[in-house]
């Protein structure tokens, strides 16, 4: 589960950073979002990945923190998904601005000949 969690990792990030140094906004755009996602989930691998743990302790006693899952890095996943989705919205509202006042969907304002 580990190696296909890291490869998938991995992927996303590549992809990411590839579709980052694109020339167009959709695709930066699409980039972040994919590198959002590879952090993420490396967030949410660092928290032990422990199929069927109840992230909660029951009260009194000692009880083995092995058997449970980190709640932490969950919590923090959902916040940054949050976010993500916010700054996703703002970007393509910027980005709708921009191609209106400039008439072209390139980065630097643009177009390159090929």
């Amino acid at each position: 589960m580990e190696i296909i969690l890291s490869a998938a990792i991995g992927i996303l990030s590549a992809s990411g950073i590839w579709l980052l140094l694109r020339p167009r906004s959709f695709q930066v755009i699409i980039g972040l979002c994919l590198l959002s996602y590879a952090v993420n989930l490396f967030i949410f691998s660092m928290g032990r990945l422990t199929p069927g743990a109840p992230p909660i302790m029951p009260k009194g006693g000692f009880v083995d923190p092995t058997l449970y899952a980190d709640p932490v890095p969950q919590a923090l996943v959902l916040t940054a998904i949050v976010i993500s989705f916010a700054t996703t919205a703002l970007f393509l509202v910027v980005m709708i601005a921009s191609r209106g006042l400039t008439g072209t969907d390139h980065v630097d304002g643009k177009e390159r000949s090929q």
